[in-house]
Protein backbone atom coordinates (compact mmCIF):
# COMPACT_ATOMS: atom_id res chain seq x y z
CA UNK A 1 0.00 0.00 0.00
CA UNK A 2 1.62 3.24 -1.01
CA UNK A 3 2.11 6.27 1.22
CA UNK A 4 -0.25 8.46 -0.83
CA UNK A 5 -3.12 6.01 -0.34
CA UNK A 6 -2.52 5.67 3.39
CA UNK A 7 -2.34 9.45 3.70
CA UNK A 8 -5.57 9.90 1.75
CA UNK A 9 -7.29 7.27 3.88
CA UNK A 10 -6.14 9.23 6.94
CA UNK A 11 -4.86 5.94 8.34
CA UNK A 12 -3.06 6.53 11.63
CA UNK A 13 -0.19 4.39 12.82
CA UNK A 14 -0.95 2.88 16.23
CA UNK A 15 0.47 0.14 18.41
CA UNK A 16 -1.10 -2.98 16.95
CA UNK A 17 -1.45 -6.55 18.11
CA UNK A 18 -1.35 -7.87 14.51
CA UNK A 19 -2.59 -11.35 15.48
CA UNK A 20 -5.86 -10.76 17.29
CA UNK A 21 -7.55 -14.09 16.71
CA UNK A 22 -9.96 -15.55 19.25
CA UNK A 23 -7.20 -17.59 20.91
CA UNK A 24 -5.45 -14.36 21.83
CA UNK A 25 -8.43 -12.89 23.66
CA UNK A 26 -9.17 -13.66 27.30
CA UNK A 27 -12.45 -12.66 28.91
CA UNK A 28 -12.66 -12.23 32.67
CA UNK A 29 -16.41 -12.64 33.21
CA UNK A 30 -16.13 -11.96 36.93
CA UNK A 31 -14.77 -8.45 36.40
CA UNK A 32 -16.14 -7.91 32.88
CA UNK A 33 -12.66 -7.34 31.41
CA UNK A 34 -11.23 -8.36 28.07
CA UNK A 35 -7.50 -8.99 27.78
CA UNK A 36 -5.29 -9.34 24.72
CA UNK A 37 -2.48 -11.88 25.02
CA UNK A 38 0.42 -13.11 22.87
CA UNK A 39 2.00 -9.96 21.50
CA UNK A 40 4.55 -11.90 19.44
CA UNK A 41 3.59 -9.92 16.31
CA UNK A 42 2.89 -6.66 18.14
CA UNK A 43 4.36 -3.52 16.56
CA UNK A 44 3.41 -0.13 15.24
CA UNK A 45 1.20 -0.48 12.22
CA UNK A 46 -1.74 1.11 10.50
CA UNK A 47 -4.93 1.03 12.56
CA UNK A 48 -6.93 -0.23 9.58
CA UNK A 49 -4.52 -3.11 9.10
CA UNK A 50 -4.90 -4.31 12.68
CA UNK A 51 -8.69 -4.06 12.63
CA UNK A 52 -8.94 -5.60 9.14
CA UNK A 53 -6.66 -8.40 10.25
CA UNK A 54 -8.81 -8.94 13.35
CA UNK A 55 -11.91 -9.22 11.17
CA UNK A 56 -10.12 -11.66 8.86
CA UNK A 57 -9.38 -13.79 11.92
CA UNK A 58 -13.11 -14.31 12.43
CA UNK A 59 -12.76 -16.88 9.64
CA UNK A 60 -10.58 -19.11 11.81
CA UNK A 61 -7.87 -21.47 10.59
CA UNK A 62 -10.39 -22.98 8.20
CA UNK A 63 -10.72 -19.58 6.52
CA UNK A 64 -14.51 -19.57 6.45
CA UNK A 65 -14.93 -16.00 5.25
CA UNK A 66 -18.69 -16.21 5.55
CA UNK A 67 -17.87 -15.38 9.20
CA UNK A 68 -16.31 -12.03 8.23
CA UNK A 69 -18.37 -9.38 10.04
CA UNK A 70 -21.11 -7.57 8.16
CA UNK A 71 -21.06 -3.81 7.75
CA UNK A 72 -23.46 -3.44 10.70
CA UNK A 73 -21.28 -5.66 12.87
CA UNK A 74 -18.22 -3.68 11.87
CA UNK A 75 -19.97 -0.40 12.69
CA UNK A 76 -20.83 -1.80 16.13
CA UNK A 77 -17.15 -2.62 16.68
CA UNK A 78 -16.04 0.80 15.36
CA UNK A 79 -18.41 2.67 17.68
CA UNK A 80 -16.92 0.95 20.71
CA UNK A 81 -13.38 1.29 19.38
CA UNK A 82 -13.65 5.00 18.64
CA UNK A 83 -15.71 6.08 21.63
CA UNK A 84 -16.03 3.29 24.21
CA UNK A 85 -17.82 5.48 26.77
CA UNK A 86 -20.34 6.92 24.29
CA UNK A 87 -20.40 4.60 21.28
CA UNK A 88 -23.61 5.98 19.80
CA UNK A 89 -22.16 9.46 19.57
CA UNK A 90 -19.69 8.48 16.83
CA UNK A 91 -20.57 10.46 13.68
CA UNK A 92 -21.63 8.48 10.61
CA UNK A 93 -18.78 10.01 8.58
CA UNK A 94 -16.24 8.57 11.06
CA UNK A 95 -17.85 5.13 10.86
CA UNK A 96 -17.79 5.22 7.07
CA UNK A 97 -14.17 6.37 6.96
CA UNK A 98 -13.04 3.62 9.34
CA UNK A 99 -15.06 1.06 7.38
CA UNK A 100 -13.25 2.03 4.18
CA UNK A 101 -9.86 2.17 5.92
CA UNK A 102 -10.35 -1.24 7.53
CA UNK A 103 -11.65 -2.98 4.44
CA UNK A 104 -8.84 -1.56 2.31
CA UNK A 105 -6.14 -2.70 4.72
CA UNK A 106 -7.85 -6.08 5.07
CA UNK A 107 -6.22 -6.93 1.75
CA UNK A 108 -2.76 -6.32 3.17
CA UNK A 109 -3.55 -8.74 5.97
CA UNK A 110 -4.31 -11.49 3.47
CA UNK A 111 -1.03 -10.87 1.67
CA UNK A 112 0.96 -10.74 4.90
CA UNK A 113 -0.37 -14.06 6.21
CA UNK A 114 -0.11 -15.69 2.78
CA UNK A 115 3.59 -14.80 2.63
CA UNK A 116 4.03 -15.84 6.27
CA UNK A 117 2.54 -19.24 5.39
CA UNK A 118 4.98 -19.68 2.49
CA UNK A 119 7.91 -19.04 4.82
CA UNK A 120 6.48 -21.36 7.46
CA UNK A 121 5.93 -24.10 4.88
CA UNK A 122 9.68 -24.13 4.31
CA UNK A 123 10.92 -23.40 7.84
CA UNK A 124 8.45 -24.67 10.45
CA UNK A 125 8.59 -28.08 12.10
CA UNK A 126 4.93 -27.73 13.17
CA UNK A 127 2.57 -30.18 11.49
CA UNK A 128 0.27 -27.76 9.69
CA UNK A 129 -0.69 -27.38 6.04
CA UNK A 130 1.02 -24.02 5.58
CA UNK A 131 0.96 -24.28 1.81
CA UNK A 132 -2.78 -24.90 1.88
CA UNK A 133 -3.15 -21.92 4.21
CA UNK A 134 -1.13 -19.80 1.77
CA UNK A 135 -3.59 -20.62 -1.02
CA UNK A 136 -6.63 -19.95 1.18
CA UNK A 137 -5.34 -16.49 2.12
CA UNK A 138 -4.02 -15.58 -1.31
CA UNK A 139 -7.20 -16.70 -3.04
CA UNK A 140 -9.25 -14.60 -0.62
CA UNK A 141 -7.02 -11.63 -1.41
CA UNK A 142 -7.71 -12.12 -5.11
CA UNK A 143 -11.44 -12.52 -4.47
CA UNK A 144 -11.71 -9.34 -2.37
CA UNK A 145 -9.24 -7.13 -4.24
CA UNK A 146 -11.57 -5.50 -6.75
CA UNK A 147 -14.29 -4.80 -4.18
CA UNK A 148 -11.80 -3.23 -1.77
CA UNK A 149 -10.08 -1.15 -4.42
CA UNK A 150 -13.46 0.08 -5.69
CA UNK A 151 -14.52 0.95 -2.15
CA UNK A 152 -11.33 2.96 -1.57
CA UNK A 153 -11.54 4.68 -4.96
CA UNK A 154 -15.17 5.69 -4.41
CA UNK A 155 -14.24 7.24 -1.08
CA UNK A 156 -11.14 8.97 -2.39
CA UNK A 157 -12.84 10.42 -5.46
CA UNK A 158 -15.37 12.33 -3.34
Amino acid sequence: MDQELTDRLNAPVVFSHNDLLSGNLMLDDKHDNLYFIDFEYGSYSYRGYDIGNHFNEYAGYECDYSLYPSKDEQYHFFRHYLKPEKPYEVPEKDLKALYIETNTFMLASHLYWALWALIQAKMSAIDFDYLGYFFLRYNQYEKEKQMCVSLAQSHLSV
